[in-house]
């Protein structure tokens, strides 16, 4: 093949996706192929830079998002700015998953560093411009994002081995039921 003919095909491949573990911490559960973000220089980490200021991505550049337990130790106004940053350097559909405690779990209140009020499925909801819309009331969040959410729930491990309906009751009704909330972004542009 000529030079010219190679430099070519060169110039069309598509680009290396862009995937982040913010909070990625010591980098121990961090999936393969992504980039580890964190405040803190810790190894595992690649890019350190703090989450409450501006993000150092351009907007519509990222992939896709991991991020285990990080939300739920963001102050209101903090969770505010990360929701409308995830949604500003996402591209349109792709997806973001977020693990944060139930609120009706110990975890979401056994650590002091955990802000309030601890992150519930609702706060998901508020993530999307059109039900936020939809409510009666002037919207005063903050919120620009927009995204659908699915949700999940790291069941309690006594739980995990029962049927589904059983599950369900449990999760609705029983304190330590649901251990996580898991939520699954996709961005709408």
């Amino acid at each position: 093949m000529p030079k010219s003919a190679r430099l070519k095909f060169k110039l069309h491949e598509p680009a290396p996706e862009l995937k982040l573990d913010l909070g990625t911490g010591k980098g121990l559960s961090r999936p393969d192929g992504f980039v580890g973000v964190d405040l803190q220089p810790y190894d595992g980490v690649d890019v350190v830079t703090d989450l409450t200021k501006r993000w150092p991505w351009k907007t519509s550049t990222v992939d896709e998002v991991n991020c285990n337990y990080l939300v739920h130790y963001l102050s209101a106004s903090e969770r505010v700015h990360f929701a409308n940053e995830l949604h500003r350097v996402l591209k349109p559909d792709a997806r973001a998953t977020i693990h944060v405690p139930h609120w009706s779990s110990s975890k979401a209140y056994g650590d002091t560093r955990v802000q309030w009020p601890p992150v519930s499925e609702m706060w998901f909801a508020m993530l999307n411009q059109a039900w936020r819309e939809s409510q009666n009331n002037v919207d005063t969040t903050g919120y620009t994002c927009n995204f659908d959410h699915t949700l999940g729930y790291g069941l309690h491990p006594l739980l995990v081995t029962r049927n589904q309906e059983y599950q369900q009751h449990a999760v609705l009704y029983w304190k330590e039921a649901a251990q996580d909330i898991i939520a699954t972004l996709v961005c709408l542009k």
